[in-house]
């Protein structure tokens, strides 16, 4: 049965590339002024993404790989009639993985400012933060969105999720090419190759990573602590290596879109930890790679940590294109008394514990002390329905 619907699941991404959530917002500011930055990790979809925005405007639309030497010659600092050379008969012109042009974030504000009528998408991935090249350039002059690994909600333009299937996404993960590949095999090697071939190409390029052990011992120590309380004194201990530098490779990976903290939510009760954090990874896929967890099902003793943190990302993939997205947090007494997830919206709390069941779940000791909360177990068989989430 896995093999009919892999397949099935397969021909329909090839006749219908998945839709992503942030296209519709981006095609609002295509006919307006400024330009549009689309950032996430490498294979998430942004290249499938940027064709498949310009392509209603026919020979006016173009798209040009900047990795590629004779479209990098174009882009020199002070010189925009340079690039206008190359994109003189366009409308819309899509620059992917503009990160890897020196200077891009300036290149592009000059550009803008002379040819305001040429709509310029822009593609990156981490080394957009790496190096701090286009959002401090560009301030003022782009819509900046963020592209992640697939939601539910976009796999659901192709299929329909059922409980098998949330259960390959918590194991191999949510990269376009591996929803979409047709066997489990399969899936193995997409999820190996982005994770060894692709996910720190930009750290590796653009930051110099004195002792690439200690960052790959440092990933590997995450990944097995998948969403326990972390603390970076801790990790430098353990690892042997400075507190300046461990915050220095979380930084890092944080930039490159493999993993995010969450920080602990305190306010007003003394017993509430204040500065410890956990670590979640954006795909799961390349967390279980990263442990040889590629092999897990329904009876894997990890399954409970794992559709905690696919919850998370998926919380997060629903905040994309959000103006002033709510802050996710976790709660903990130094008594061990735990909340997965407090999200804080302006005024309103929203709490949330993920089980693998319905089961009940005491709130009693959080909602003593934010008694305006508002308390909820979330299971597989939510996201299934495809509930909303605040």
């Amino acid at each position: 049965m896995f093999y009919d619907f892999s397949h099935r699941l397969l021909i329909l991404s090839n006749m219908l590339i998945f839709r992503r959530d942030i296209e519709s917002k981006i095609n609002e500011h295509l006919t307006g002024k400024g330009m549009i930055i689309i950032l996430g990790p490498r294979q998430s979809g942004k290249t499938t993404l940027g064709k498949k925005l310009i392509e209603p405007f026919g020979a006016q639309g173009a798209y040009f790989n900047c990795e590629h030497a004779d479209v990098r010659r174009h882009f020199v600092l002070g010189e925009p009639d340079t690039l206008f050379a190359l994109v003189a008969d366009t409308q819309v012109v899509v620059f992917d993985e503009a990160q890897t042009i020196e200077n891009i974030g300036k290149i592009l504000k000059v550009f803008y400012d002379a040819h305001p009528h040429i709509k310029v998408i822009a593609t990156g991935s981490s080394a957009f933060d790496l190096a701090n090249k286009i959002r401090e350039p560009l301030t003022g002059r782009a819509f900046e969105y963020m592209l992640y690994p697939l939601s539910l909600g976009e796999v659901r333009s192709v299929c329909t999720v059922t409980p098998e299937l949330l259960d390959d996404l918590m194991i191999f993960g949510s990269y376009p090419a591996v929803v979409a590949a047709p066997t489990p095999e399969r899936k193995r090697e997409e999820i190996k190759n982005i994770a060894t071939n692709y996910l720190y190409k930009d750290v590796f390029t653009f930051e110099a990573i004195r002792n690439p052990k200690a960052f790959e011992d440092l990933l590997t120590h995450l990944a097995r602590r998948l969403g326990s309380t972390i603390s970076t004194n801790d990790l430098s201990k353990e690892l042997g290596i400075t507190q300046v530098t461990v915050e220095k490779y979380i930084r890092l990976l944080e930039q490159s879109f493999v993993i995010k903290r969450v920080y602990s939510f305190a306010r007003n009760y003394a017993n509430e930890l204040k500065k410890s954090y956990k670590v979640y990874f954006l795909d799961l896929g390349v967390r279980n790679a990263l442990v040889g967890g590629l092999n897990g099902g329904a009876a894997d003793p990890e399954r409970g940590i794992l559709f905690e943190s696919f919850f998370f990302t998926e919380l997060l993939k629903r905040d994309t294109g959000v103006p002033f997205p709510p802050k996710t947090y976790f709660w903990r007494t130094r008594d061990k008394k735990e909340i997965d997830f407090i999200r804080v919206d302006g005024r309103s709390l929203h709490a949330y514990e993920c089980k693998l069941t319905s089961q009940t779940d005491d709130f009693k000791t959080f909602l003593k002390h934010y008694p305006e909360a508002v308390a909820r177990v979330i299971t597989p068989d939510d996201l299934l329905r495809g509930e909303e989430f605040h």
